[in-house]
């Protein structure tokens, strides 16, 4: 029984087969049926892959494309990094070029050379107590106890301890800083006295009576021989009168801003009025002398 039931599905697989050999020699429509399915086989077969091999060159042409940009973006913040340093380095040559051309406008003092030099250190010693600075210049460059040291804006204070090819300088904040000075404007005079660092002036000595006024600037004196007269030191904040003193109790501020100065200018006295003050002496000598022999 199933031995006839395999013959007869064979006998119509054989029927079919044969009628659709035959209608398709005739049309031919089998043939463009198993092209156009066998097409579409192919295409769902290989999309897939095609799909993978498209993304896999997007993701490493992407991988290259980052590879470069990130080596590019490192490159750029390398310039970067370079021309900042540039720019800084710019600026602090056109700052100062600039101190240097402030300096360059001090009007030469008459009997006075003036000589620049760079602070290299502030407050040095062992217990750093005087409120001082130390200059790149010494006795090899005419450096001598006592020469005055300012800048543009005023007198920044004097020379105590000329080395070789430093020197340290007294600032006038400083507790034994002596300055004799006058009001720029009323010409009263008295004695600047430093207070230390941080702290403000004072003026000693100036007379109960004497015409000052509170913002008016103080200049040296000459007096004392030390600074030439004229010269900027301080301007005045306040102006006490006491009941109990034969003086006022002024107070003032530095002009020059001591802890940001960077370079100064030293004050020499000129050669021609070095030896006019010695001539000077030796004349005043040699009158006293004549005086006394002739008194004998």
């Amino acid at each position: 029984m199933k031995l006839k039931r395999a013959a007869i599905a064979v006998i119509i697989g054989l029927f079919v087969y044969l009628s659709l050999y035959s209608w398709n020699l005739r049309s031919g429509q089998l043939d463009r049926l198993a092209g156009f399915t066998g097409l579409e086989i192919v295409k769902w077969v290989l999309w897939p892959c095609e799909w993978v091999h498209d993304q896999s060159v997007e993701f490493w042409d992407k991988y290259v494309y980052l590879v470069g940009l990130k080596q590019l973006n490192d490159q750029l913040s390398s310039q970067n990094g370079l021309m900042r340093l540039e720019i800084m380095k710019l600026r602090e040559k056109a700052a100062e070029a600039e101190r240097y051309r402030l300096l360059l406008e001090v009007k030469p003092l008459r009997g006075w050379n003036t000589d620049g030099a760079r602070i290299i250190a502030h407050r040095m010693g062992p217990t750093a107590a005087l409120d001082s600075i130390i200059i790149n210049k010494g006795v090899v460059s005419g450096v001598e106890p006592d020469t005055p040291v300012i800048t543009p804006l005023g007198v920044v204070g004097r020379v105590v301890e000329p080395g070789i090819s430093a020197s340290k300088a007294l600032l006038l904040t400083d507790l034994n800083s002596r300055i004799s000075v006058r009001g720029q404007i009323h010409r009263s005079t008295g004695l600047l006295v430093g207070n230390g660092e941080g702290d403000l002036l004072n003026v000693k000595y100036m007379k109960l009576n004497a015409p000052v006024a509170e913002g008016e600037i103080l200049v040296t004196s000459g007096l004392a021989g030390l600074f030439p007269p004229g010269l900027p030191v301080a301007k005045i904040v306040s102006v006490e009168r006491s009941d109990i003193s034969l003086f006022l109790d002024v107070e003032a501020e530095p002009l020059v801003d001591m802890e940001n100065i960077e370079e100064v200018l030293l004050l020499h006295r000129a050669a021609s009025v070095s030896n006019a003050t010695a001539g000077t002496a030796n004349s005043t000598a040699q009158v006293a002398n004549s005086t006394a022999a002739e008194g004998r």
